[in-house]
């Protein structure tokens, strides 16, 4: 698995904890709760809320802020169902490393921090919830319905627990 981890140009993302340990962590654990069969490739970028916002803007013509986007590069026709069309390889996969490329997962530093700091925990706990919902949506989670919401947050607190990544932790 490799997980490239940039940050944006001028970004002072100076977490108290190794962000590319915690990326790895949480991307590990979701494809080893999603059972996913191939070796992957995501790409984390950090940016402000000015980038995620123009982000928000081009790629979804949203134009406000938000947390976290996800750009998964595989079309799922259900929830972790890795099947990749015959003769489709080369859309999907990197010619050097042999990596399913699963996708892109763009973070805001500046609402890591305040949602950490909002809901009660540290920025270590809202940095691997965000990668972990990002994640989700990269392996064809949803959550625009209130089920589809319930099943992502429930395997989104089970990713964690099993990192140990829990709200109460420092």
């Amino acid at each position: 698995m490799t997980c490239y981890l940039e940050y944006d140009e001028g970004i002072d993302a100076a977490f108290p904890f190794d962000a590319e340990a915690v990326v790895e962590q949480v991307v590990n654990e979701v494809l080893r709760t999603e059972q996913c069969p191939y070796e992957v490739c995501v790409n984390v970028l950090v940016t402000d809320n000015a980038g995620i916002r123009e982000f928000n803007r081009t790629y979804r013509e949203i134009d406000r802020e938000t947390d976290v986007l996800s750009f998964p590069n595989l079309d799922f026709d259900e929830p972790a169902r890795f099947w990749i069309p015959e003769g489709r390889e080369a859309d999907y996969f990197d010619p050097e490393s042999g990596e399913l490329i699963l996708g892109d997962i763009i973070l805001s530093v500046d609402r890591v921090r305040a949602q950490a700091a909002e809901y009660g925990h540290s920025p270590k706990r809202e940095f691997a919830f965000l990668v972990a919902h990002s994640m989700l949506h990269l392996c064809g989670y949803d959550h625009m319905e209130p089920a589809e919401a319930a099943v992502m947050e429930d395997k989104q607190e089970k990713v964690l627990g099993q990192l140990g990544i829990t709200r109460d932790m420092p």
